[in-house]
């Protein structure tokens, strides 16, 4: 070889492309990284991994459970399974640590019910052994995943998380393109003939001679001398250039991933959007559509068993309150009275639209606009939630009005549920439109005359009651209505105008008594025979309705009048004096 630099180049430039080429082979990390709860760990009746161990950006994460017996692993929004977790006693992995998972136990309540089947997860997974499930975010904001065996067993803590490794080798190619550049640059060295390609010098005297001695003072006077190596130095430079450029690229496009540790620690201090204005807790819709209609078929599967065996003890897991009771009572009044008709089924699909509001706070309302087959015409299912533990029932079925129209969904903010006894933006408080209505069946020409725009539930009920009033046969017979709002039904949720949808609830009471000595009320060839067994009164008799309304309330800067847009009207009872 011509330059004793040329070996050492060429090994350093081959030790470069073996180091890129390791990179990218028997040194390349691990694709994923997989982390486990140490086995020493105290245990309760619920595990719970919370949002902070799942890196923000971490698709593929893949958790495994393993236990002796069976268990349930459910999903659902960070706060509500910190609600269903309540004071009980549990294990909490919170974060992914250099060698193993992050926990912390709190002490509590020993025993919990079976998380199994709960509304408030999106989905759940039980088995037994062993269990792998891939977490991935049902929606948009933090979410936990809540593992139990049955509420009073411990919950499994053989827990283990697989997540992406960072395999970003950012040195490789540019080790790999520089120890090329060294190679061939060691190559050219080694082949470079010392003086190769000069001129034989020009005879001293020649004119040749002279002309090049006038050269030579020329660029004596010019330039400064170049050093002896300078084509050596200038190629060094050259791969430098190069190499160093390929590292800035490098670093701009590969920059590595932020730890799932330190991913978690960003999540937890960085306040996002949705955050401000709401104490840092965002809210987002109490249930996903799949949710909602898993919950719909539940609640429709277990009215229609209790329908065909017209037993009402039937509907208590999804039944409750005003739904309850109208359905009942007409279980109850058909078995003594053929000709009252059934109630209308409960149908889960279609939904025609629903009114799912957000927020963190129970008990959440959320309603859902079906029709199925047998149901002529839409109808509102008001679903309760009384506390994170319980699951939606049924409180109100309501059939909509012919002409009316159910209001479209809200504001891309959100729904909101409100309180009843406010008024807000209103034009009155939503327990005061139920008062209003009531106030209005019992006075037609009274306070509320025109409160509320014209529709035929209210139409069909004045005009009974003002015939039976004028019927000639009640002249001995001393008749009132009495129509109650019952505050514990109410429930209100706002829509995009500014408004607001109100359901509840009436107790309606007719009562007949005789004017005076010997008078009687005939009760012959009605339902009222039936129920009472006598053909006849001269105490008195009372019958009760049970009657649920659906309501828009407009907003208070509105010129509108409340629209009763549903309703639903169930005997309830004929008691005599």
């Amino acid at each position: 070889m011509r330059f004793p630099i040329a070996a050492p180049v060429m090994v350093i430039g081959a030790l470069l492309v073996l180091l890129g080429i390791g990179q990218l082979t028997w040194w390349a990390p691990p694709e994923t990284v997989t982390v486990s709860v140490p086995q020493d760990v105290q245990s309760g009746p619920v595990t719970v991994i919370d949002a902070g161990a799942k890196a923000p950006d971490a698709d593929e994460v893949d958790i495994t459970v393993e236990s002796e017996g069976p268990f349930t692993l459910a999903v659902g929004r960070a706060n509500d399974v910190d609600a269903w977790v309540g004071g009980a006693a549990h294990l909490a992995v919170t974060g992914v640590g250099e060698d193993e998972l992050l926990t912390e136990f709190t002490d509590g309540e020993e025993t919990v019910p079976n998380p199994s089947g709960a509304d408030l997860w999106t989905s759940e997974e039980t088995a037994e052994g062993s269990l792998t499930h891939r977490w991935l975010n049902p929606g948009e904001g933090e979410w936990s995943i809540l593992i139990a065996a049955d509420g009073e067993a411990p919950a499994p803590t053989a827990i283990s998380i697989t997540s992406p490794n960072d395999t970003a080798t950012p040195w490789a190619v540019p080790l790999m393109i520089i120890g090329a550049l060294l190679l061939v640059l060691g190559i050219a060295v080694a082949f470079i003939k010392p003086g190769g390609g000069r001129r034989r010098p020009a005879t001293v005297g020649s004119r040749a001679h002279a002309r090049a001695q006038n050269r030579r003072r020329d660029s004596r006077r010019t330039f400064a001398k170049l050093p002896a190596r300078r084509p050596l130095a200038l190629a060094f430079a050259v791969v430098l250039g190069l190499s160093g450029s390929g590292i800035a690229h490098a670093a701009e496009t590969a920059t590595p991933a932020p730890s799932a540790t330190e991913a978690a620690e960003t999540a937890e201090t960085a306040e996002t959007p949705e955050d401000a204005g709401t104490g840092g807790a965002a809210e987002y819709p109490v249930v996903l559509e799949n949710q909602l209609n898993r919950i719909l078929e539940s609640v429709a599967t277990t009215v229609a068993e209790a329908d065909a065996a017209a037993d009402a003890t039937l509907l208590e897991p999804r039944v409750a309150g005003a739904a309850a009771t109208l359905r009942g009572a007409n279980y109850s009044v058909r078995s003594q009275a053929d000709d009252v008709t059934a109630p209308t089924p409960v149908a889960a699909e279609p939904v025609l639209t629903s009114m799912i509001p957000t927020g963190n706070e129970w008990p959440r309302t959320v309603v859902a606009l079906t029709q199925g087959e047998s149901n002529p015409v839409p109808q509102a299912l008001v679903l309760v939630q009384e506390d994170p533990r319980s699951n939606y029932r049924m409180t109100s079925s309501i059939q909509m009005l012919p002409g009316t129209t159910f209001p479209t969904k809200g504001s891309p903010e959100g729904l909101e549920e409100l309180p009843v006894d406010e008024a807000g933006s209103l034009a009155v408080s939503p327990q005061d439109a139920v008062s209003a209505i009531a106030n209005y069946l019992t006075n037609p020409d009274g306070d509320n005359a025109e409160t509320f725009e014209p529709n035929s539930f209210a139409d069909a009920i004045t005009s009974f009651q003002s015939d039976v009033v004028a019927d000639a046969g009640n002249d001995s017979a001393e008749i009132t209505f009495t129509h109650e709002a019952a505050p514990e039904n109410t429930r209100a949720i706002s829509t995009g105008d500014g408004g607001a949808m109100v359901f509840g609830y009436l107790n309606h009471t007719y009562s007949s008594v005789p004017e005076g000595p010997g008078d009687s009320i005939a009760l012959d060839g009605t339902v009222y025979e039936t129920l009472t067994g006598e053909n006849s009164t001269e105490e008195g008799i009372d019958v009760r309705y049970g009657e649920a309304v659906m309501m828009h309330v407009p907003a208070a800067d509105s010129e509108e009048r409340i629209t009763v847009i549903g309703a639903a009207q169930q005997l309830l009872s004929a008691e005599l004096r």
